[in-house]
Order: C-alpha cells, then sequence, then structure tokens
C-alpha cells in the first residue's frame, strides 16, 4: 500500500503504476455531473473555474446527508464513464487524479496519458465504510446543487486502486488478458 498526499505532483503521478493500492489523504474535491457541466461551460467560455483544479483530485461522489454525530453520511463512488465527456478538458486545466467506478473511454484514456494523470478506483456498495476516511467536509462551489455542488474533502488514508496510470496503463485491460492468457 503506498501512501500518497495532495495535491498531487508529476512526480507522484508518475511513479504510480496500475494495479497499485494507495491511501490518499489531503485535500480532495467531490464533483459529479451536474458540476462537471458547469465547469466545463465555464472552462469553454475562458472564464475562471470556482476551484483551482492545478494538481488536484475530483472524486465522482454525491454524499448523503451526515448522520447525527457524523460529519458525512454515505460516500460511494459513481460510474467515472459519466464524466468522461468533461474530463479532456478538465485535464487541460491542470486535473492530476479522478476516483471513480469503472472503466474510461479510450479517448479519457489517452489524455490521461498526456496530461501525466492518474485514474482511481475505489469500492462501489461500500459508501458508509468509506466515509470513516473522511476528516472535514465543506461546499466549494455550485451550493445551489446540493449533493451535486463541489465539495472540498479532507481526507486521510482514502483506499483506492490506481487503474489507470500516466502512461497510459489499464488495470482493467491488463487484468482481463492475463486472465485470458492463463487459459
Amino acid at each position: 500500500m503506498k501512501k500518497i498526499m495532495t495535491p498531487l505532483d508529476p512526480g507522484t503521478a508518475g511513479a504510480l503504476k496500475a494495479g497499485d493500492w494507495v491511501e490518499i489523504s489531503g485535500i480532495i474535491y467531490g464533483a459529479r455531473d451536474a458540476a462537471h457541466k458547469r465547469f466545463y461551460e465555464l472552462a469553454g467560455k475562458g472564464k475562471t473555474l470556482p476551484v483551482d483544479l492545478r494538481g488536484q483530485v475530483i472524486y465522482y461522489v454525491g454524499p448523503t446527508p451526515a448522520p447525527p454525530g457524523k460529519i458525512i453520511g454515505s460516500c460511494g463512488p459513481t460510474t467515472s464513464s459519466r464524466m468522461d465527456r468533461y474530463t479532456p478538458l478538465l485535464l487541460e486545466c491542470g486535473l492530476k487524479g479522478m476516483i471513480g467506478k469503472g472503466r474510461r473511454c479510450e479517448a479519457v484514456r489517452q489524455m490521461i496519458r498526456k496530461y501525466n494523470a492518474v485514474y482511481f478506483v475505489t469500492f462501489g456498495g461500500c459508501g458508509a465504510y468509506l466515509s470513516k476516511f473522511f476528516k472535514k467536509v465543506e461546499i466549494a462551489a455550485f451550493p445551489d446543487l446540493g449533493p451535486e455542488a463541489v465539495f472540498r474533502f479532507e481526507v486521510e488514508d482514502f483506499p483506492a486502486l490506481v487503474e489507470i496510470d500516466s502512461l497510459g496503463n489499464d488495470f482493467y485491460k491488463n487484468a482481463g488478458s492475463s486472465i485470458i492468457n492463463q487459459k
């Protein structure tokens, strides 16, 4: 298990390999479809984004309300492919990492390679478990979007797997190939 800190610098991003398990600590941003659409529209018009994405990691999540005594509710990952159409432009804006679940399209894999970024996956269906890694939660932008707002999270030892590394290596693709080759 590799321990990494955010924001991600090019050296850290470049050292991670598809299949590496990591524990992420620091600040990550939470954003889903609606927030990505707004980012995309603003960046497309040359406007400044409400969050500086340089070196940052976005977690594709829409957390549930916090139960009494907790800082956040269930916060499991959203299917990442829903953000594929917005991802290339956000990588151009400096985004270095994304956390979600599921595969990414070939165009996104190529852009991850071009921009020395990383795509992580985490446990789907385990939102209550994942909430224990969150130490602080606040809304960073677009509060009118409710659970689809942009959140600023402070996390400690958040568990994830490098699915696509900065060289474009794809863990899902490679794992599937090695299984097929073993037959």
